[in-house]
């Protein structure tokens, strides 16, 4: 099986709400994101011939998706009091409001279900918050290329 990998960071604030420590409070992370892709076959012939798919390609997905985070404040809905989300607008705040808890975790599954989506043999995304921290996502294999 052939894989590839690549990867795309993003810089944003967030908090863990309900959690008792210190990312309960708002702090910044570097994240990085990288998806690996599978396959059996290489291409036959034309442009990409000798190639599993592009990294073009893939590059593009994961950094679009990459780019929706950049530079915002990430919150899960329904945590933060309406008044305190007005006020993070109205002072022209970028904000992402997501559907869950924003962890690392959370967040390699919600890159690989995206990436699945568009219809990429995705194999596994980590999801780096620190440089020393990871969380991973990967569903079994059932190669189809």
């Amino acid at each position: 099986m052939y894989l590839l990998k690549t990867s795309a960071s993003f810089d944003s604030a967030h908090f863990l709400s309900g959690y008792q420590g210190k990312c309960a409070n708002i702090h910044g992370h570097r994240w990085l994101v990288e998806a690996s892709f599978y396959g059996e076959m290489l291409k036959p012939s034309g442009s990409e011939q000798g190639m599993l798919m592009d990294f073009a390609d893939v590059k593009r997905e994961v950094r679009a998706l990459a780019n929706r985070f950049d530079h915002t404040f990430i919150y899960e809905e329904n945590t933060l009091r309406a008044a305190t989300v007005e006020a993070l607008e109205g002072e022209g705040f970028e904000m992402v409001t997501v559907f869950f808890q924003p962890t690392a975790e959370n967040f390699a599954k919600y890159f690989f279900d995206e990436l699945r989506a568009k219809g990429l043999p995705v194999k596994s995304v980590s999801v780096y918050e620190t440089p020393e921290n990871c969380a991973v996502y990967e569903e079994e294999l059932q190669c189809t290329l």
